[in-house]
C-alpha cells in the first residue's frame, strides 16, 4: 500500500472521529406512531418515508402501513411524509401528540419533483435556476426501454453513443464523443469516470436499477458547483437509502437481441438483479445489491473503405478494387506502404532489377489483408455489479455511511481504436458523514483493465505473427511485377499478388489463429521480442475527499453554501499507456478546488437570485475561476429564468500523459515533456492537412511533362558520369536502360522539390484547460394543472477548445533537422526511404467556437391517467463556416434536430399499464480519432438519420408483490449506428418480472 493511500485513509478516519466525538448529547425523547393511507382508496401505503425536518432521523411505514418513530427532542417539531407518486405533507407535532394518522393524495399536478443538483440544496424543479431533468422511481420503472440508461435517451436534449450493449456514453449540447469526457457522471457523489481510461462506466459496472432512486441531469456548463470537466453537463444518480427503502426486491429480465448483420442474427440475453435492505431500531441499516447480465453483443459491421488512397474511398472502395483498402470495422489493414518505396529497397538489395521501377506506379499504396472485428473482438458481453452499504445514525443529526461499489465486465469501446474491454473491473469505496445541511466524504476509485486489448493492434499482431510485413510487402511487390510482365492488367496483377502473399494466412477460427490472438493479447503494448503486444494495462487509482456546508443556521439574510475538494490521480499502467519520468516512474496528478454560493429571495419571494464562484487548481495548469449567476422569477405556476454560467475542462489523464502507439498514430499527451522527448523542436512536425496538400501537389507533378523531362535530363547527366567513372558500360543499350531505370526515382524527388513551399512546420503553443461561457434563458410552467411546458435557449462560447491534432514528422531525424527538403517531403508522404512518424496530440485551438441551441418539452395529463408528451431540441455551431476556413474539425458530432414523443398510462385499467416512445434524430458528420483522417477531412463520415420506436406493457401481480413487464426497443425499424465505427443496434425484445416486498 502506498504512502499516500495510508495517509488518505488515516485522514478520512480522523475526520470521522473528530465529528463523531461531538455528537453525544442526550435529548428528551418523543414517540410518534400512526398509519398512512391513500386518501382516495383508503388502502394502507407501504414504504412511506417519514423524516424529522432538519434532521437525519426517520423511518418508513411497514407492510401494514404503520410506523413508529422515536425523536430525541421535545415538541414542537415537523414531520415530512413523502412517497414517489404522492404529494408530500409537512405536519407539525405539538405537545401531547403520540398518534398521527396521515392520508397522502396521489400527485395530480405535473412538475412537483424536488431536485438538488441545480444548486446543491433542495428546491422545486419548477424553480430551478438552470435547466434540469429528472427521472424518479416510477419513471425508471415504467420506461419503455430495457434499462434506465437507455431511457436517458428520452430526456430533453440528450443523445447517446452506443459502443456496445453495456457501453453507452451520454451527451448534451454538442461535441458528442465515445467515452465522453465533457460530461460528468456521479453515483452517490462519487465520480464514475475510470481515472486512467477516462470514460464513465455507469452502465458497465455502475449502479443496479433496483437500487436506483433517481437520476438528475443538468445539461450545459456545471463547473461552478461541480468542478472540472462538467463543461457539457452532469448526471447525478442517487441510490436508495436502506432506512427509507427496505425489504427484499429482485428482478429477472430476459429476451432476444436481433440484427441481420450479426454472425448469428438473433441471440438471447439474461439479466438478474436482487436487493435486500434492513434497518435496526432506526439507528443502523444496511443494504446489499447484486446484478449480473450476459449477452452476445451488437456487432460492428461497417466494411466501407475509409482509406481514400489510390482514388478510391467511402463510396466504392473494396478489397477487390483498392489495393490500399482500409475497412471501417476491418483491422490489420491499417498497415500499408507505398509500393514504389518497397520496390526501391528491393532494387537496392538486388532482389529486383532496376527496370522493375518503371513498372510500378509511384503513387499506389498497398495494405495488408485484415480481419473483421467479429473475428478479433470479444463479443461475449457480461456485467457483474455488487454493492453494499452500512448506514449508522450517530444521533438525530448525523448519519455515517460506509459504501462499496464493485463492478466486473467485458464489453467493447471505441476510441482511437476499437478496444475489447475484457474482464475489466472497477471498485469505488466511500466513507461519508452527513447531516441535514452538510456532508464530508472521502472515496477512492480503483481501476483495473483486466485483459483489455486494442482490436486493431491485435489484428496487426496476428498478421505479423504469421508473416512479418518486412516479408509480406516484398512478396506482394515481386508478384505484382511478375504479373505485369506476364501480361496481366494492373487490377489482375494486384489480385494475383495478394493471393500469393496471403498463402497460408491464419484464418479465423483455426487453432493457429486462436493461438496467435491469445499470444498478442497477452502481451502488453507495444510488445517485445516475441511479437506485437495489444494488451493495455491500467491500474490507476483516484483518491478524493470533499465537503460541503449550508450556512442556513449561521446566516439568516440569505442562504450560503460552501464546499471544497482535493483529489489525487495515481497513474499506473505498468509503463504501457502513460509516459514515465526520468526515474522510470509514472506520474501522480494533484488537484484541489473550492466554491461558495449565495442565494436570496426578493420581491415578496417572487424573484430568487443565485450567484456562485469556484476556484480549481491542477498542478500542471494555471488555476481556473468559474463564476455563475442566475435569476428565477415566479408568478403563479409560471417560472422564468436566466443564467450566466462558466465551465472548464482540465485535460484528462490521457490528454496529459498518454504515450501509446496505435495503428493510426502514436498518441501523445499535450504536456511540454513530449515535445522534448520526440524532438519536435529539432525535427519539425507538420499538420496532416499540410502534408496532404503537399502530397497532392507531388502527385500532380509526377505526371507533369516538365518534371518528367527534367528528371530525364538529370538522369542522363548522372548516368553519363557513371559511364565516365566506369560504373556503367559505354554501350547505348546499357546507357538507355540505366536512364530509364533512374528516371522514375528522380521524378518524385523533383516533384517534391517543386512543392516545398507548401510545407510549413506546425507551431505548438502552451497547453491549457478548455473553457466555456454559457448564457441561457428558460421557462417552466404549468397551464391548467394539466400541461407542463419546459423550454430553454442557450449560447456557448468555447475558448482554448481541446481537440486532437494529427502531426507528421520525418522518420529520419538527420534529414528532418535540415528542415524541408525533397527527401523530407517524400518521407512525410510515405514515399521516401526514411519513413515518417505520425502523432496525435491534444492541442488548444486558437479559434473561438460558438454554439447555440434550444429545446422545448411538453407534457399533458389527460383524464383517466393518460399522458402525452415529447420534446424537441436543436443544436448547432454558429460559426461553422468560419471554422471550416481554418481547416479545423471541431468534432461537434451532434444532429441539429432530434425529437421524442411519449404516450403512456400507468393504470389503463386495474393493475395494467403501458408506455411507448418514438425517437428521431437527423444526420450529422462524425469526426474522431477513429475516423480515417482523409475521410474526416472530406466530411464523408456521415451518420444517417434514424428513428426508433420503443414500447412496453406492464401488469401488477399484487398477490405476488410483483410487476410483469413485456416490451421491445427499436421495433419495426432497421438497425442504426450512433457513431462512426460503432456497432449496428438492432431490435431488442424483453420480458421482466420484478418482485418488491414493499410494492404498493
Amino acid at each position: 500500500m502506498s504512502n499516500f493511500t495510508s495517509k488518505f485513509q488515516r485522514s478520512v478516519l480522523l475526520c470521522f472521529l473528530l465529528v463523531s466525538l461531538g455528537m453525544g448529547k442526550v435529548f428528551a425523547q418523543t414517540t410518534i406512531s400512526g398509519t398512512v393511507t391513500d386518501a382516495e382508496t383508503k388502502e394502507t401505503l407501504v414504504g412511506v418515508n417519514i423524516i424529522v425536518k432538519g434532521k437525519v432521523i426517520g423511518t418508513i411505514t411497514d407492510l401494514d402501513g404503520k410506523y413508529s418513530l422515536n425523536v430525541n427532542q421535545a415538541p414542537p417539531f415537523t414531520l415530512i411524509f413523502s412517497m414517489v407518486g404522492y404529494s408530500s405533507q409537512e405536519i407539525e407535532v405539538t405537545g401531547g401528540m403520540s398518534t398521527l394518522d396521515v392520508q397522502l393524495s396521489e400527485a395530480t399536478v405535473l412538475g412537483q419533483e424536488v431536485v438538488v443538483s441545480a444548486s446543491r440544496v433542495e428546491e422545486s424543479v419548477m424553480k430551478s435556476p438552470v435547466s434540469v431533468e429528472k427521472m424518479d422511481i416510477i419513471a425508471i420503472r415504467e420506461a419503455p426501454q430495457a434499462s434506465f440508461y437507455d431511457a436517458l435517451n428520452n430526456l430533453k436534449g440528450v443523445e447517446m453513443s452506443t459502443q456496445s450493449l453495456t457501453f453507452k456514453s451520454f451527451n448534451t449540447r454538442g461535441f458528442n464523443a465515445n467515452g465522453n469526457v465533457r460530461t460528468v457522471q456521479m453515483i452517490d457523489g462519487m465520480d464514475n469516470q475510470a481515472p486512467g481510461l477516462n470514460f464513465s462506466v455507469g452502465n458497465i459496472v455502475g449502479i443496479s436499477e433496483l437500487d436506483l432512486e433517481s437520476v438528475e441531469l443538468l445539461p450545459g456548463a456545471s463547473s461552478a458547483l461541480y468542478g472540472p470537466n462538467a463543461i457539457n453537463g452532469i448526471l447525478l444518480m442517487t441510490s436508495k437509502n436502506p432506512f427509507q427503502y427496505q425489504g427484499l426486491s429482485a428482478n429477472v429480465r430476459t429476451g432476444i437481441m436481433s440484427e441481420d448483420g450479426r454472425s448469428t442474427a438473433s441471440t438471447g440475453f439474461y439479466d438478474f438483479s436482487a436487493r435486500y435492505a434492513k434497518a435496526f431500531n432506526d439507528k443502523v441499516a444496511f443494504k446489499v445489491n447484486l446484478q449480473y447480465l450476459k449477452a452476445d453483443d451488437w456487432q460492428a459491421n461497417d466494411f466501407r473503405d475509409q482509406s481514400l488512397l489510390n482514388g478510391f474511398g467511402i463510396a466504392n472502395g473494396t478489397r477487390e478494387n483498392n489495393p490500399g483498402y482500409n475497412g471501417v470495422n476491418v483491422y490489420g489493414d491499417e498497415t500499408n506502404v507505398n509500393m514504389f518505396s518497397v520496390a526501391q529497397g528491393m532494387v537496392a538489395a538486388g532482389v529486383l532489377p532496376e527496370a522493375a521501377l518503371g513498372i510500378i506506379p509511384s503513387n499506389v499504396n498497398v495494405s495488408r489483408t485484415g480481419y473483421f472485428e467479429r473475428d478479433v473482438a470479444d463479443y461475449g458481453t457480461k456485467s457483474l455489479k455488487l454493492n453494499a452499504a452500512l448506514h449508522w445514525r450517530l444521533n438525530d443529526r448525523v448519519e455515517a455511511i460506509l459504501q462499496g461499489n464493485y463492478g466486473f465486465g467485458t464489453t467493447v469501446y471505441t476510441g482511437a481504436d476499437r478496444y475489447s474491454i475484457a474482464n475489466f473491473n472497477l471498485g469505488q469505496y466511500k466513507a461519508e458523514l452527513r447531516g441535514a445541511n452538510w456532508y464530508l466524504r472521502g472515496y477512492t476509485t480503483q481501476e483495473r483493465s483486466g485483459d483489455a486489448y486494442a482490436v486493431g493492434i491485435a489484428a496487426q499482431g496476428i498478421n505479423e505473427a504469421w508473416k512479418p510485413s518486412t516479408l509480406w510487402f516484398p512478396q506482394y511487390v515481386g508478384a505484382y511485377v511478375q504479373g505485369i510482365q506476364g501480361g496481366l492488367s494492373p487490377d489482375q496483377a494486384h489480385g494475383a499478388a495478394r493471393a500469393f502473399a496471403d498463402q497460408g494466412r491464419f484464418m479465423p477460427g483455426t487453432a493457429e489463429f486462436n493461438q496467435a490472438l491469445a499470444d498478442v493479447t497477452s502481451r502488453p503494448i507495444p510488445g517485445n521480442a516475441s511479437g506485437v503486444g495489444a494488451q493495455f494495462v491500467d491500474k490507476t487509482n483516484l483518491y478524493h475527499v470533499e465537503g460541503s456546508y449550508n450556512l442556513r443556521d449561521q446566516i439568516k439574510f440569505a442562504e450560503f453554501v460552501v464546499g471544497a475538494n482535493y483529489r489525487v490521480y495515481q497513474l499506473n499502467s505498468e509503463k504501457t499507456l502513460f509516459a514515465t519520468d526520468e526515474n522510470g516512474n509514472e506520474f501522480n496528478i494533484k488537484e484541489y478546488g473550492g466554491y461558495v454560493q449565495g442565494s436570496k429571495s426578493l420581491f415578496d419571494d417572487k424573484f430568487k437570485l443565485t450567484a456562485s464562484v469556484r476556484y480549481d487548481k491542477n498542478e500542471n495548469f494555471a488555476g481556473q475561476w468559474s463564476p455563475r449567476v442566475s435569476g428565477v422569477y415566479s408568478t403563479g405556476n409560471h417560472n422564468f429564468r436566466a443564467s450566466y454560467q462558466t465551465g472548464f475542462r482540465i485535460p484528462t489523464t490521457q490528454d496529459q500523459y498518454i504515450d501509446l502507439l496505435t495503428p493510426q498514430a502514436r498518441l501523445l499527451g499535450g504536456l511540454p515533456l513530449f515535445r522534448d522527448r520526440y524532438n519536435f523542436n529539432t525535427n519539425p512536425v507538420y499538420t496532416l492537412t499540410t502534408v496532404q496538400n503537399f502530397g497532392a501537389g507531388v502527385g500532380a507533378d509526377v505526371s507533369n511533362p516538365a518534371i518528367i523531362q527534367a528528371a530525364i535530363q538529370q538522369a542522363t547527366q548522372i548516368v553519363l558520369q557513371q559511364v565516365a567513372a566506369g560504373q556503367i558500360p559505354n554501350d547505348p543499350a546499357a546507357i538507355a536502360a540505366a536512364i530509364q531505370a533512374l528516371t522514375p526515382q528522380l521524378v518524385p524527388v523533383l516533384a517534391a522539390q517543386n512543392n516545398l513551399d507548401s510545407l510549413q512546420p506546425f507551431e505548438l503553443t502552451e497547453f491549457k484547460p478548455e473553457r466555456v461561457k454559457s448564457f441561457e434563458v428558460g421557462y417552466k410552467g404549468i397551464w391548467g394543472n394539466r400541461l407542463l411546458v419546459d423550454a430553454y435557449a442557450y449560447f456557448n462560447r468555447f475558448e482554448n477548445f481541446i481537440g486532437g491534432q494529427v502531426l507528421v514528422q520525418d522518420g529520419d531525424p538527420t534529414t528532418g533537422s535540415q528542415g524541408p527538403n525533397p527527401i523530407t517531403g517524400l518521407n512525410l508522404i510515405g514515399v521516401g526511404p526514411g519513413g515518417r512518424n505520425v502523432f496525435s496530440i491534444p492541442v488548444n485551438r486558437t479559434e473561438i467556437i460558438k454554439s447555440w441551441g434550444w429545446a422545448l418539452g411538453l407534457d399533458y395529463k389527460f383524464n383517466k391517467g393518460y399522458t402525452l408528451g415529447g420534446n424537441v431540441s436543436y443544436n448547432t455551431l454558429s460559426n461553422l463556416d468560419e471554422l471550416a476556413e481554418t481547416g479545423f474539425q471541431p468534432s461537434f458530432n451532434t444532429p441539429e434536430y432530434r425529437y421524442v414523443v411519449n404516450f403512456a398510462n400507468r393504470e389503463l385499467w386495474k393493475n395494467f399499464g403501458f408506455a411507448m416512445s418514438y425517437r428521431w434524430q437527423g444526420e450529422f458528420v462524425w469526426q474522431s480519432s477513429f475516423v480515417g483522417p482523409a475521410v474526416s477531412a472530406g466530411q464523408l463520415s456521415v451518420m444517417p438519420a434514424f428513428g426508433t420506436f420503443d414500447a412496453q406493457v406492464s401488469y401488477k401481480l399484487k398477490s405476488l408483490k410483483s410487476i410483469l413487464k413485456v416490451g421491445g426497443s427499436n421495433l419495426f425499424s432497421n438497425g442504426y449506428r450512433q457513431a462512426w465505427g460503432n456497432p449496428t443496434v438492432g431490435t431488442m425484445y424483453f420480458v421482466s418480472l420484478t418482485f418488491d416486498e414493499f410494492l404498493n
